[in-house]
This record gives C-alpha cells, structure tokens and sequence, in this order.
C-alpha cells in the first residue's frame, strides 16, 4: 500500500523539517483526515537528543528481542538479509524498532556500530519502545534517537521479524508511513496531505504569530480576545473525520 501514496521531493522534505512536530500535528488537524486523539507517540517514548532539528523520513519497521537469546543462536550482526529491506524504502528513511520482549529494554539493538551502518544506508533517526546505547558516539553525528529507555548492554538483542506493521509508543506505524519528529515526540503525516502541509503549517503559525503579539500589546482586552480567537477559526465544531489511508 505504501508504494501507492506519494512520495514527497527532496525540497518537500526539507519543508516539513523546518517546522516543529507540534506545528505539523495543528496542520494535520486542518484537514480532518483523522481522529485528533491519534497519530502521535505517547509519553513511554522519548526524544534523546532534544537538541537536534526536526527529523522527517519513511518508515522502516521491524521487531527485536533482547531479553532471550535467538532461537538459532545467531547474533543480530549475522542477520544482514533486513539491511536489503532498509534500502527498499525512499530516503530519507526512520528505523521504527518495536521491542517485543515482556519487559523492552533489557537490551539496546543500537548502539554506536548500527547507528552508523544505518547512517550509511540513508537512515536518520531511529524510533523504539525498547533501548538504545552509545549515546555520546551517535550525538555528534546528528541521527536520531526516540526510545523507551538507555541501556549499558545489547544483552541477547536479535531481529525477530521486519517488513510488518509494529506499535511503538502506542502509535501503530506501517512499512512506508511518513514521520516527524523532534524533542515532542514523533507524528505520522498522512502522505496524501504531505505536500500540502507546509502552506497550511505557515498561514497556522502567523495566526499565532498575530496572537501572541496581541498578548502582548497594551490593547489586550478579553473581549478583543475573544475577537481575535473567532477571526481565527478555532472556534469552529469539530467534524469526525472520514476512514482515510
């Protein structure tokens, strides 16, 4: 279904990360394609590097154990066959890791060596439930990290399966799905609306822009603030939004 939807230019690309991940989310809301209550991570994934810019790419997906030693006896550098899938997928690309284990996070399946392997196949950022480690390595290099959790150790991790659809953060991210992130946490941007996004996200942040500086002007009055914020339509009646892909 992925390959279907639009992939965006490398300049729509950069577009969407020049705004912040709360800015794309109000856009979003815009188009009432979806529900306001979905399509975002929860508090249980957070921003590693909450210093780094805004980081948009095409999901990866696959699931990993790190508590229990595969079943094969393998270690996770031998399975290299999920590298050729990683290069399926347009850049820029975003690993989404879902950590199947009861308890994620005993173990990191990145650290410093995958971060750069991934680095090298177009890979910006990686998104887990579970850990990641290295952190002084990765930082300079400007890749992303959204994890549960950091750990001291790999332990037993090991790709479990990849190319599926996995829940991380309590968002459900499929093969191919658009996402943007920053230190807020990560959206997933409906591909059919991606394009149009960045005008809607600039017309959304210069009504605020007039807001906040009404705030802040001796002319503020909360009869004028209700002005204001009706000239803005946000007062409008919330819509359910239609099944859309």
């Amino acid at each position: 279904m992925a390959e279907s939807r639009p992939i965006l230019t490398a300049e729509q690309v950069e577009q969407l990360r020049q705004l912040d991940t709360c800015t794309v989310s109000n856009a979003i809301e815009r188009f009432e394609v979806r529900l306001r209550n979905t399509g975002f991570t929860d508090a249980s994934v957070r921003c590693v590097f909450p210093h780094l810019p805004p980081t948009v790419g095409y999901a990866v997906t696959a699931s990993v154990r790190t508590s229990v030693p595969p079943m094969d006896g393998r270690l996770y550098y031998d399975r290299t066959d999920w590298l050729d899938y990683v290069l399926s997928t347009p850049a820029p690309r975003i690993v989404v890791l879902r950590d199947v284990d009861k308890k994620p996070g005993v173990g990191a399946f990145v650290g410093e060596i995958h971060a750069h392997i991934l680095l090298a196949l177009g890979c910006v950022g990686v998104i887990t439930n579970g850990a990641v480690r290295d952190l002084p390595s990765i930082e300079p290099t400007g890749f992303q990290l959204f994890a549960g959790n950091v750990a001291v150790s790999h332990a037993y991790a090991h790709l479990f399966e990849f190319g599926r659809p996995v829940e991380v953060g309590g968002l459900e991210i499929h093969p191919g799905d658009l996402l943007h992130g920053d230190r807020h946490g990560v959206v997933t941007v409906p591909r059919q609306i991606a394009a149009e996004l960045p005008a809607v996200a600039r017309q959304l942040l210069e009504t605020e822009r007039r807001l906040v500086e009404f705030c802040r002007s001796p002319n503020f009055s909360l009869e004028k603030l209700r002005e204001v914020i009706k000239g803005a339509g946000w007062t409008r009646p919330l819509r359910t939004p239609p099944d859309r892909d």
